[in-house]
């Protein structure tokens, strides 16, 4: 420990909350009523939204028990969202609770407002990507039980494993159990289904979110103690270096680095982990709900004519590749394609059927919102393995397709997503709400761990915007290209190489346990999610 650094030992004279958040601080914990009726306004709109929905879903007595099933469902996943500010919304507001630059009430308050902001301005693009590890044939399973069973299975086994981590007080990853816990459903669908296990997740999906999973801890390590060095090199005020006194505030310049670095991994929060609880939403309302949410009703009749016109024009260019015929069941030839990869014939001629059935329907009716009830899950489903038929086609480096057909599939699956994959503004706001009120309550035990436990002193300023600078850059890079990461771990790691940097030392009990929960976690959640699937299909 330098004694430069004028740092206490982090057991007699912290500021942060294990040893010194003193009564009058946690008064200040009370929401301020502007707070609390924002977030009762909220609640009104996204269930009156629903509630408009549901009546022109056209829901009557007889539909009682998917709308239960629903509420449920709903519940849950506004749970693991609450249960997620524990986690990763808490991290947000951790160095600039710690370092004393804003009251507990006040940091949580902003940082839901920046939360709220960037779920707003998320693309949805993670939130789809999540739901694409998903077996096939349960997403086009609108309705039925499997998928009830898969969403009941994945959410409470989240909820479960982050409620047990929270109470260690360990920053686990909400972005890790809930992969985990949809790889596990997956594999217990396909064994339960006389599949191979391998044949119930998209793997190549799964990679690529692993990729990101695994590389952004490293990035943040490393970035933000190169960051930290820089800093130190080129600002020359040791007052920066200092740790946060227990007494008073920091000086004006450095509160404002801190509340601004820690707006900005708010905002960067919201645009990525909010999203994976708007996914889930979203499956919820398309299984429960599918005559509403199923397609985007919100598309013009411009945008119906363009898929009808890119429908036909690759149904064209499709069967003058693979003159094959008629496709006895081109929907079976597409999911079981999806499914396991495999190269067959059949795939081209299928591809260019359903698309080519998917325009003339459309086409009859004009636009997808004047679709006829009974029409809505097929075209569905339709416009969906069409979607992601091309998706996994242009990632198959075997096929060459010429490039008038190449550029023509790449058009036509950007108008289909654009018809299947929609996010309503009352599910963006809801999923903020949860977000925001899991951090009002739970933030405690993780700016505990994150100020005091990693390294052997306490965190300084310029660790903490250094720690904070860097999760911001890394999550709004992800966010960008449609990969979920772990805001838990991309601080944390950042926390520590600031440590590092500043050879402060690291305490690795705490290292070794947030390392345990992130082994752990994938193989927990998944083993958890498949067991609550295989009782629920039982029940």
């Amino acid at each position: 420990m330098s004694d430069s650094l004028n740092v206490p030992p982090a057991h007699v004279s912290a500021p942060g909350v294990a040893s010194g958040m003193t009564a009058r601080n946690t008064s200040r914990l009370r929401p301020p009523m502007l707070f609390i009726a924002l977030i009762l306004l909220g609640l009104v709109f996204a269930g009156s939204k629903l509630a408009e929905d549901i009546q022109q879903s056209g829901l009557t007595l007889s539909g009682l028990l998917p709308l239960m099933l629903l509420a449920v469902a709903l519940l849950a996943a506004l749970g693991f969202e609450f249960v997620n500010g524990f986690h990763d919304t808490a991290n947000a507001v951790a160095t600039v609770i710690y370092t004393r630059s804003l009251s507990p009430t006040v940091a949580v308050v902003l940082s839901g407002l920046f939360n709220f902001l960037g779920v707003l301005c998320s693309s949805g693009a993670v939130a789809f990507g999540m739901m694409s590890l998903l077996p096939v044939e349960l997403i086009v399973q609108t309705g039925s039980h499997e998928s009830f069973v898969m969403i009941y299975a994945l959410l409470f086994s989240a909820i479960l494993w982050n409620l047990a981590t929270w109470w260690r007080g360990l920053p686990a990853s909400s972005s890790h159990t809930l992969i985990g816990a949809i790889i596990g459903v997956g594999v217990a669908h396909a064994v339960s289904q006389g599949r191979s296990a391998l044949s119930g997740v998209n793997w190549g999906q799964a990679l690529n979110i692993g990729n990101a999973l695994l590389l952004s801890p490293v990035v943040g390590f490393a970035c933000a103690a190169l960051l930290l060095l820089a800093i130190k090199r080129l600002v020359k005020s040791p007052a920066l270096c200092q740790t946060a006194s227990a007494q008073a505030a920091p000086s004006r310049w450095i509160r404002g680095l801190m509340i601004l670095s820690c707006s900005g991994v708010s905002f960067a929060h919201g645009s990525n982990d909010g999203q994976k609880g708007m996914g889930l939403i979203m499956l919820i309302l398309i299984a429960a709900l599918p005559v509403t949410y199923s397609l985007n009703r919100t598309l013009t009749e411009g945008d119906s004519a363009q898929i009808v016109t890119l429908s036909h024009k690759a149904q064209q260019q499709l069967e003058a590749l693979a003159p094959v015929g008629v496709v006895e069941d081109a929907r079976a030839v597409l999911t079981t394609y999806l499914q396991t990869g495999e190269p067959d014939p059949r795939v081209l001629p299928a591809l260019a059927q359903l698309t080519g059935t998917a325009g003339d329907t459309l086409a009859r009716y004009g636009s997808l919102s004047q679709l006829p009830a009974d029409r809505v899950a097929g075209v569905r489903n339709a416009l969906y393995l069409s979607a992601e038929t091309i998706k996994r086609l242009q990632a198959d480096n075997t096929l060459q397709l010429p490039a008038a057909t190449a550029q023509t599939l790449q058009a036509l699956r950007k108008a289909l997503e654009g018809a299947t994959r929609f996010i309503p503004a009352w599910v963006k706001i809801a999923v903020a709400l949860a977000l925001g009120l899991g951090t009002l309550v739970g933030w405690r035990r993780i700016v505990s761990t994150l100020g005091e436990k990693i390294g052997k002193a306490p965190l300084n300023y310029a660790q903490g915007v250094s720690a904070q600078l860097v999760t911001m850059g890394t999550i709004g890079a992800a966010s960008g290209f449609g990969l979920p990461v772990s805001t838990t771990h991309v601080l944390s790691s950042g926390i520590a190489g600031t440590m590092a940097a500043n050879r402060s030392g690291l305490q690795l009990s705490t290292l070794r346990n947030m390392v345990l929960a992130w082994v752990l976690t994938l193989p927990a959640a998944a083993l958890l999610s498949a067991t609550l699937y295989w009782l629920f299909s039982a029940l």
